[in-house]
């Protein structure tokens, strides 16, 4: 694990990049700001009363210093983030209502990110996914040619470092959504070091058995061949056929990933979540993530049961994404 994120800061080296952190007097978002700020990777950008941020920060004998605090109650820019708020809702704000919408330190985080004053956004310590991803969605919105944003994990065990997804947004995909889904996974793959060679999953293998969520898979692995004819992509498979080579010389004996799959891409969210929940608690894995793809700038959503380690390496995550 250390491994991964040394790999990530090396890449952030000289960078300077941002991350938002609007839940500001929350102990673990201030701790790891501290942290962030002394490495000097990233420059935290801590949302809430400068004031009572800083005094927060004192009673917990962190140094906070090195981060940037932003009230939105008295931000110098606000007239013209509300005006360039009203402007990308296209008519669903007024301008009063954007002045009281912006006072919420997710929009306002968000939009934050939208104008270039930073590079992503973190939070959900003490807010819910929807509170952390709306936001996102209506202001800095998807890629183009991607519909809905994904969640993926990066699961790492010694050496070993494989992508999941999604496992944390899409209940039920549809064809095009994994698509989107199996693209956005193998650019995220390459973030972390991972050439990626993606593996759509199911419960067939090459036909084996057919119904209509076979058919889903199989169409899914045509459109995103279409859109990007250079990725290792193939399917579907059983897992095993994707992951061990001789049960995918038996199964599927002329694919071209042969049993070498590292990027897995579920079918479903119920199979997702339950897959990577299995690698980790019986494969021994750890966990990274889950990390939002798909978006034109990167916003990831925390635990409320989030550990301030977690903070500091979702940061750390979230800036190298917008490397890209």
């Amino acid at each position: 694990m250390s491994n991964l994120f040394d790999s990530l800061r090396d890449k952030l080296s000289g960078s300077n990049k941002r991350v938002v952190l609007p839940e500001g007097l929350d102990e673990r978002i201030l701790e790891a700001a501290a942290k962030l700020a002394e490495e000097g990777y990233i420059t935290p950008v801590l949302i809430g009363n400068e004031d009572e941020v800083k005094q927060k920060a004192s009673d917990l004998k962190v140094d906070v210093s090195g981060a940037d605090i932003l009230d939105p109650h008295n931000y110098e820019e606000f007239d013209t983030m509300v005006q360039s708020f009203v402007e990308r809702r296209n008519g669903k704000a007024t301008e009063e209502k954007a002045r009281e919408i912006l006072l919420d330190g997710n929009y306002f985080g968000t939009m934050l990110v939208y104008m270039g004053i930073a590079d992503g956004l973190v939070s959900g310590a003490a807010h819910s996914t929807a509170d952390t991803v709306r936001p996102a969605l209506q202001i800095i919105k998807t890629k183009p040619g991607i519909k809905k944003t994904s969640g993926i994990f990066i699961m790492v065990r010694d050496d070993e470092k494989y992508a999941f997804a999604d496992c944390a947004i899409n209940i039920s995909p549809d064809s095009q959504d994994l698509a989107e889904i199996a693209l956005a996974s193998a650019e995220t793959a390459e973030l972390f070091d991972i050439d990626p060679r993606v593996a759509m999953l199911s419960f067939s293998t090459k036909g084996s058995a057919q119904s209509p969520e076979t058919e889903k898979v199989t169409d899914a692995i045509q459109i995103a061949k279409e859109q990007n004819p250079s990725l290792t992509l193939d399917g579907e498979f059983q897992f095993d056929a994707a992951f061990v080579p001789s049960v995918a010389e038996k199964k599927a004996p002329n694919s071209e990933l042969s049993g070498d799959a590292n990027v897995f891409v579920f079918p479903s969210l119920e199979a997702g979540n339950i897959g990577y929940k299995i690698a980790q608690r019986m494969g021994g894995f750890d966990a990274v993530g889950p990390v939002l793809q798909g978006l034109n700038a990167p916003v990831n959503d925390l635990s409320r049961g989030c550990s301030a380690d977690e903070v500091y390496k979702l940061s750390i995550i979230t800036a190298a994404q917008s490397l890209k």
